[in-house]
């Protein structure tokens, strides 16, 4: 599905919304792993090294911006937990109808 202008130009502006949200829910996660009581500093610092080179890939953190492929990454954002379906109401009933299908197909 080729995105509108509109739902392009929008999807521009809420997804910096959306990883902003998304990495400041990370950093308490971060935050609640090196607060923990469980192991020692540098099993706890070794154990968030990790999960940051994993978090970086994920597409609430670094996402590639093309407008062919961005409803498909609205789903994925969906899927993975960055977003939620009420996240999209200001775009176009099309683009939610395409993500839509997109997420059943996932499911199935």
């Amino acid at each position: 599905m080729e995105i509108s202008k509109s739902d392009w130009k929008l999807y521009r502006e809420k997804i910096v919304v959306w990883q902003e949200n998304y990495m400041d829910h990370l950093n308490k996660e971060y935050i609640a792993l090196l607060s923990s009581d469980v192991g020692n500093p540098s099993e706890k610092f070794w154990k968030l090294e990790d999960r940051i080179k994993r978090d970086t890939k994920h597409p609430g953190v670094t996402i590639e911006m093309k407008k062919t492929s961005a409803v498909y990454d609205i789903a994925e954002l969906i899927m993975r937990e960055v977003i939620i379906s009420d996240d999209l109401a200001e775009f176009s009933d099309e683009l939610r109808e395409a993500v839509r299908i997109i997420l059943d197909q996932m499911n199935n």
